[in-house]
């Protein structure tokens, strides 16, 4: 009996013993396996939570590969000009395609000489695609004519190339230096004339620096209607004011200041008293407060001999 209860006791003993040294195994497990992250995995994951570093993988780390292939692949020259040849051929078919190719040009609102130096002036060879045209280019050098006073340049539906002219309409004939111009009323050029009869009828002005007093020369010439035929023109004298010449020769000097005024005073004195059918040569109205009469050659003469006569003296 007491050999059973020993055994009884030594196995409760040992049954005690393995279950404290089980435990003091689960104990040490327990503290082998500890929850709490290491440094690295809390610094990874404190990174990971920052926008900057998010934003930087979910973009910036895609477009810096993307980057870096396309600039490794144009880095070399071969593929460079293989894709600038293709964007090339591309443009190309695109660019000639029907109904961008322009076939004929027309020329509208000018007369057939300046239609004929248009031409010549862009030699275009049709058909050509109308992104090789630079239209404003082409209008600028068709104003160089001194004719043409604007132009508009469209491509029409049908591809054709549209050139619209407005030329300059002469108004007056301006003589200098032996040369015969026509010029439109802001006193630009016009065109050349060999003679005075190709425009007869078109006034005429003379002398340095009319070409810029145009205007004021159509008023002059519009006020000295009533001398119908008889006047032949303005002459500019040092460039400041004018001369009326009448077909009689007699000229009537204008001041600077006012001309149509002074002018229309000497046709007002003529129809009330005939001035001009007498024999002067120079009606000078430079100071209108004092006009001056400047009698011809003959006319002097007889003044003299009637003078003479007045006073009794010899008429020789």
């Amino acid at each position: 009996m007491r050999q059973i209860k020993r055994a009884k006791n030594s196995g409760q003993y040992q049954s005690v013993a393995a279950s404290r040294s089980s435990k003091a195994d689960e104990a040490g497990q327990g503290a082998r396996r500890d929850p709490a992250p290491s440094r690295l995995a809390y610094k990874v994951h404190r990174l990971w939570l920052t926008p900057a570093f998010r934003g930087f993988l979910r973009v910036g780390l895609p477009v810096f590969v993307v980057l870096f292939l396309v600039g490794s692949y144009f880095s070399n020259p071969a593929n460079r000009n293989a894709i600038g040849e293709k964007v090339t051929q591309i443009q190309r078919s695109v660019q000639e395609r029907p109904e961008f190719m322009v076939k004929l040009m027309a020329v509208e609102g000018a007369t057939p000489v300046v239609s004929d130096a248009v031409r010549q002036m862009l030699p275009i060879d049709f058909p050509i695609s109308s992104f090789d045209l630079d239209l404003e280019v082409m209008r600028q050098e068709i104003t160089t004519l001194d004719v043409v006073e604007n132009a508009a340049l469209r491509v029409r539906p049908g591809g054709v190339l549209e050139v619209a002219i407005t030329e300059r309409q002469p108004v007056i004939v301006w003589r200098h230096d032996g040369i015969l111009d026509l010029l439109d009323r802001t006193g630009h050029r016009v065109a050349s004339m060999l003679a005075r009869n190709g425009r007869p009828d078109l006034p005429l002005i003379a002398g340095a620096g009319a070409d810029k007093a145009v205007r004021e020369a159509l008023d002059l010439i519009k006020a000295a209607r009533p001398f119908g035929t008889k006047l032949r023109g303005l002459v500019r004298v040092g460039e400041r004011r004018w001369d009326v010449v009448l077909a009689s020769k007699q000229r009537i000097l204008l001041p600077s200041d006012d001309p149509v005024a002074a002018l229309e005073q000497v046709i007002a004195l003529d129809q009330a008293q005939e001035v001009m059918a007498r024999d002067l040569t120079v009606v000078d109205m430079r100071n209108p407060l004092r006009p001056t009469l400047r009698l011809a050659e003959p006319a002097v003469e007889e003044l003299r001999r009637i003078r003479a006569i007045e006073f009794g003296e010899d008429p020789q």
